[in-house]
C-alpha cells in the first residue's frame, strides 16, 4: 500500500492510497479521511460510494464532507467504481465497465475476472482499512446514485455489517431501468432471477435485518423519473414493514451541489447510529 496523497483538512488528513487488490486483480485506489480525534485513538467509519464516471476523487472534492466529519469524529473511506488497468475489461460508453462496477459480483466473461466491486468494498477493503488505520470495526455506508444503490444493496444484503445506510438519488430498482438493466445483463447474464440478489426493492422484501433506510431524492433530477423511481422503493419498503424515510427535495438535481447541500445530515445520522452502536458494545 502506497500513500500518494496526504493533505491537511479541518484538522484532520484527507489521504489517498493505492494497493494492489487479490478480490479484483488489479491496483486500486481508495481515499480515507481521518479526523482530528484519530490522533487520540480510533473512530468509527462512514464508507462512501460513488456513482457512474466518477472514482476516489469526486466525493472528496466537491461534497465538503469532511467538515461535518471532524465534527463529528468518524472518518470516511471512498473507494473507485470499479477495477482498473490495461488488462481490466471495459465498453463503449459510460454505464458500463471502468467507471460503472455496480458494486456487483460479475458471473458472466469477461467482467467476471475483475467486477467483483460487492466483495472488494464488503471484505477486502475494511480489512484493509481496520488493520492499517486508526479506525474502529463500526462502519456506516452511503452513496450517491449507482452509489446509491450500491449502499442500500450492500447493506441490505449483510445484515449486522453496518450501523447505518442512507443514499442520495440511488437507482433503486436496477431491474426495471435503463442503466440497471444494461449493467445486470452483461455482468450476471440474461437470467433476471438472478439480478433480483442486486435489487433493492426486492431486497427490502426478504431483509430479516429492518435496519432503517435514509434516502433523499432531488424533486428536479434529470434522472429522476427513467433512471431512479425512488417510489418503487417506498411502495416496496411499505409492503414489506421496512422502515425508509424518502425525503424529495424540491429544485434540486442529480449533481455533487444537491449532495453537498445535505451531506452534513447525512453524516450527522451516521455519527449518531456509530456512537450508539459503540454504547450498545461496551
Amino acid at each position: 500500500m502506497q500513500r500518494i496523497e496526504h493533505r491537511a483538512c479541518f484538522g484532520g488528513w484527507q489521504n489517498v492510497y493505492e494497493h494492489a487488490s487479490a478480490t479484483l486483480g488489479c491496483t486500486m485506489r481508495f481515499a480515507i479521511y481521518l479526523p482530528p480525534q484519530a490522533a487520540d485513538g480510533p473512530v468509527p467509519v462512514l464508507y462512501w460510494l460513488s456513482g457512474l464516471t466518477c472514482n476516489e476523487q469526486n466525493f472528496i472534492t466537491k461534497a465538503g464532507a469532511q467538515r461535518y466529519a471532524a465534527e463529528h469524529g468518524i472518518a470516511i473511506v471512498c473507494p473507485d467504481t470499479s477495477p482498473r488497468g490495461d488488462g481490466v475489461a471495459d465498453a463503449e460508453g459510460y454505464d458500463l465497465g471502468k467507471g460503472a462496477g455496480f458494486y456487483v459480483n460479475a458471473t458472466q466473461a469477461p467482467w467476471a475476472a475483475h467486477y467483483r466491486m460487492h466483495d472488494y468494498v464488503v471484505v477486502e477493503l475494511p480489512a484493509l482499512i481496520e488493520a492499517n488505520f486508526p479506525v474502529t470495526a463500526s462502519r456506516s455506508i452511503s452513496g450517491h446514485s449507482m452509489g446509491g444503490h450500491g449502499a442500500l444493496v450492500l447493506a441490505l444484503r449483510n445484515p449486522g455489517r453496518y450501523r447505518s445506510v442512507s443514499a442520495f438519488s440511488p437507482i433503486v430498482a436496477p431491474s426495471k431501468v435503463p442503466w440497471g438493466e444494461r449493467a445486470l445483463t452483461a455482468y450476471l447474464g440474461e437470467d433476471r432471477e438472478s439480478w433480483k440478489a442486486w435489487d433493492a426493492c426486492e431486497l427490502v422484501k426478504q431483509a430479516s435485518d429492518k435496519l432503517p433506510l435514509l434516502v433523499d431524492q432531488g424533486g428536479d433530477d434529470e434522472f429522476l423519473d427513467g433512471q431512479l423511481r425512488p417510489q418503487l422503493l417506498q411502495a416496496a419498503a411499505v409492503a414489506a414493514g421496512h422502515p425508509l424515510q424518502l425525503r424529495m427535495r424540491p429544485g434540486y438535481d442529480h449533481s455533487y451541489y444537491f449532495i453537498a447541500s445535505f451531506i452534513g445530515e447525512h453524516v450527522a445520522h451516521h455519527a449518531a447510529a456509530l456512537r450508539s452502536g459503540a454504547a450498545a458494545e461496551s
